[in-house]
């Protein structure tokens, strides 16, 4: 240790120290050490003060150094038997849910056994402390009277019960520190000394009360004022602020200052930090750690229990068999890739699509599919929590989890929590509370891995940086402190206390009051600032962008002018531009011969968009679980008025109330088919009427013009050379002199349609479907189906004919070009560059500033008329 270090002086100093003072009382008093208890305020102290009475106590027989749960356990083991509070959430749900079904409340209480756990451990501490004589008389009666107030309120009187139910809960409760309360105890040890921290503990002022004269008080907190101004660093915002404290924390090692503290305000942030030290070398000791729920191993459970659901969507059935062995990696990939393609959002309905489909690739895929329904269907029934845990290790176990899970560290404590580890939770008999449904046993494992935390071992070697909380700094020497978060959120000048409860009933119980919780705090951030060297950050914004003020207790000390702005700790290097290369690649290769609307509308955008997404085959991962959109609105649409006209067709009507039945029905079974819910499709439900009335009375004077309707979605291929034209149509009309009428369905905006047809030579879509009719001569038009109050219209393309011999020369004309080697390079500008699937890999955004000019023999296809 360094000797000048304040925490040195605070247990060294020979005439005030704490060791010295310690050794004054046992002299004094002429105590025997080893029959000296020391209490102090947390676990890593007690090490500490070990090693400081190794270096300058009085040799010989050395105090006994404890916390109270330590103590507590050297003096007689302690197992939770019955209604125990076992501050094990795995058990205690359990036992909520067994005291509300005693109180009236088995219908709720699932959902109510999460909240009782809560206030019990808010009150076990305080009933911890009280006489186990006087616990369920004098204090449970004091506890309970805070339940009464509020009760004229529904939300009232249901917490009032709640809190009652805690209340005798923790009363009735033994506890492992209540070996400490008995005689037997106060006769082995002649002397309590209380090293008092920040905060009193209720059970050690009754410890004291019951030694009487024999407890003695020092305080563990340095008076002394901070050494020297502390640095700070002003982040812009989360990111920057992680690089900047990382930063910090690796000058200090260079420099010599280990080992480093690493103050955790915010755990998001923390471990941001220590992934960029991971990244340097460094491994940071978290004496904190996190809350086993972020652990890939608790991912793991809850990926398959989540899979395992009646409503479980294809995404997350896929994310449970991907995080299993990689046995079945191959067919995982087929089935993803197939209900991707297919777009089935549910897992039940694809099981349904597999078991009716007589297509090869889903034949195939049907034994693997039932495989996983086998696994999932054993979950789907009620049973006793006992049988739960069994049949989760089987599934983990048939999912080849099991292994991986038990050779993690993580992955141990997991199974451990949720007592998984064969025959480790006793009888059967220890689990009241009835049978659990497959979601209320997932909310008891959701709930018992948010409450535990998992910590890292530290390694035999002593850590160089140390992760841990403000308070626990006290009575420790650390090369150098690095506080980030210090910002108003994170780092409070005055913290908000736990719970829910009032002043009043804080008071009244003995909870820490917020004055109480502000004096500590404040107590910490001194204490933090007396070491030698101390770093504070803070960001100006969030991720999101919104502002973000410094702590109170940072605008404190700008206010004292005791805060030094410090240089940037980083090192800039100079990173020389390497621009890519303006990409005109050649698509010669790579032939095509099927082209569809949609592949010359990407030639005529973009030719390096054509050649990635339809030469190359390139194409993103469609997502599964998207909400419902305009897309899919616009999709159900074009089924529904396909289904209504070929049901028009059959019997034909001019009857209003036939029609509407008609297109109500086809709306029916396009929705069945979709496999869209009622909440999913409620937007759009709600507009329907509408878009149904105005597309009906528009149809009235369509067919008054004498169109006739012929067919819907038909799919047509027309020759074109070596090319072949293909698509599906949304509907062909024939009017009274025989022409072709193509009619080409729209959602957006009138507006936009009728933008569409203002320059024949850039609207691909009717030119091209007019080529895929045979007719020499025909009509085409979009027929804007709005739900606005001009309704349902025709914006029909006047000079079609025109406009589909300009696009058949220009496809011929490009594709010959490109099969004789053109460039294909990146032209689109604006939108289509915006929402372009290829623009990672042309890399617009990191070309040279000035393009290439092509070669005469490389020209490049610029995509037809339309350019």
């Amino acid at each position: 240790m360094n000797e000048g270090h304040p925490v040195q002086a605070l247990w060294c100093d020979p005439a005030d120290g704490v060791v010295a003072r310690i050794a004054g009382a046992i002299a004094q008093r002429q105590l025997h050490a080893a029959r000296t208890v020391v209490l102090v305020p947390y676990a890593q102290l007690m090490g500490v003060a070990r090693g400081m009475w190794a270096r300058c106590g009085s040799p010989g027989f050395v105090p006994r150094f404890e916390t109270t749960r330590n103590w507590a356990r050297s003096s007689g083991g302690f197992l939770p038997t019955g209604y125990d509070i076992a501050f094990d959430m795995a058990r205690d749900l359990v036992t909520a849910q067994a005291l509300l079904s005693q109180a009236g409340f088995a219908a709720e209480r699932f959902a109510l056994a999460g909240r009782v756990v809560e206030l019990a451990y808010q009150l076990a501490p305080l009933a911890a402390a009280a006489l186990p004589e006087e616990r369920g008389g004098e204090w449970a009666q004091r506890a309970a009277h805070v339940a009464e107030a509020g009760s004229e309120s529904e939300w009232f009187r249901i917490e009032s019960a709640l809190i009652r139910v805690a209340v005798a809960w923790a009363a009735s409760s033994g506890y492992a520190t209540d070996v400490l309360l008995r005689e037997n105890v106060r006769t082995q040890v002649d002397a309590l000394i209380v090293l008092e921290g920040f905060q009193t503990d209720p059970l050690t002022q009754t410890l004291c009360t019951l030694w009487g004269d024999r407890a003695i008080h020092l305080s563990l907190v340095p008076t002394a004022p901070a050494a020297s101004a502390a640095s700070a660093h002003v982040a812009a915002d989360p990111e920057d602020e992680a690089e900047l404290a990382a930063a910090c924390v690796l000058r200090h090692l260079a420099e010599g200052r280990a080992p480093v503290a690493l103050i955790t305000t915010d755990r998001a942030l923390t471990r941001r930090i220590g992934a960029q030290l991971q990244a340097q070398g460094v491994t940071a000791h978290d004496e904190t750690g996190w809350k086993l729920s972020t652990t890939r191993a608790a991912a793991t459970v809850m990926s398959a229990l989540r899979a395992c659901a009646h409503d479980a969507g294809s995404d997350q059935v896929l994310e449970w068999l991907k995080s299993g062995a990689d046995g079945d990696a191959l067919a995982v990939q087929v089935l993803e890739a197939r209900l991707r393609r297919e777009g089935v959002r549910e897992w039940s309905a694809w099981c349904g699509q597999a078991a009716r489909s007589e297509k090869p690739q889903d034949i195939a895929l049907l034994p693997f599919t039932e495989a996983i329904e086998g696994r999932r269907m054993a979950m789907a029934r009620s049973m006793s929590l006992a049988d739960w845990l069994r049949a989760l290790r089987e599934l983990l176990e048939a999912g080849e989890q099991w292994a991986p899970l038990a050779a993690d560290m993580a992955g141990a404590k997991v199974i451990g929590a949720l007592w998984l580890d064969a025959d480790a939770h006793g009888d059967d008999d220890e689990f009241p509370g009835g049978r659990h449904t497959l979601a209320e046993f997932t909310a008891w494992v959701r709930d018992v891995l948010e409450d535990a935390s998992f910590v890292p071992p530290a390694g035999s070697d002593a850590p160089q940086v140390v992760v841990l909380p403000l308070h626990q700094l006290l009575g420790r020497a650390f090369g150098a402190v690095v506080i980030p978060g210090c910002d108003d959120r994170r780092l409070p000048a005055s913290p908000e206390p736990p719970g829910n409860w009032s002043a009043a009933q804080r008071a009244e119980l003995g909870l820490p009051a917020r004055e109480t919780l502000e004096a500590a705090q404040r107590s910490a951030w001194a204490a933090a600032l007396c070491n030698p060297c101390c770093e504070l950050l803070w960001r100006q914004s969030d991720a999101s962008g919104e502002p973000v003020r410094p702590s109170p207790l940072v605008q404190a000390l700008q206010l004292d002018h005791a805060l030094q702005m410090a240089a940037d700790p980083r090192t800039p290097r100079e990173v020389a531009v390497q621009p890519t290369l303006y990409p005109t690649p050649s698509g010669a290769l790579l032939p095509l011969r099927n082209i569809s609307t949609s592949v010359y509308e990407d030639l005529r955008r973009c030719p390096y968009r054509f050649f990635a997404l339809r030469q190359l085959g390139l194409r993103s991962a469609d997502e599964l679980d998207a909400e419902v959109d305009k897309r899919d609105f616009g999709n159900w649409l074009h089924a529904v008025l396909g289904h209504f006209h070929e049901a028009l067709k059959e019997a034909p009507t001019n009857d209003l109330a036939e029609r509407i039945a008609y297109i109500t029905a086809a709306a029916e079974r396009a929705t069945r088919e979709f496999g869209l819910s009622d909440a999913e499709f409620l937007p759009f439900a709600a507009a329907w009427p509408a878009v149904r009335d105005g597309y009906l009375q528009w149809l009235a004077g369509h067919e008054a013009g004498g169109a006739v309707f012929v067919e819907s979605e038909p799919w047509k291929e027309q020759p074109l050379g070596g090319l072949q034209l293909v698509g599906r149509l949304d509907r062909i009309d024939r009017m009274p002199d025989g022409q072709a009428f193509v009619i080409d369905y729209k959602t957006e905006s009138a507006a936009v349609t009728k933008e569409r047809v203002k320059d024949p030579t850039e609207d691909t879509q009717l030119a091209f479907y007019a080529a895929l009719v045979a007719d020499d001569t025909l009509r085409a038009a979009y027929v804007n189906v709005g739900e606005k109050s001009s309704g349902t219209q025709t914006v029909e393309q006047p000079v079609v004919v025109e406009a589909r011999d300009a696009l058949v020369a220009g496809i011929l004309d490009d594709f010959t070009r490109i099969a004789q080697g053109a460039a294909l390079p990146p032209l689109g500008e604006g939108a289509i560059c915006d929402y372009c699937a290829a623009r990672g890999l042309c890399r617009k955004d990191f070309w040279e500033v000035e393009q290439p000019p092509l070669s005469p023999s490389a020209e490049a296809v610029t995509g037809g008329p339309a350019r």
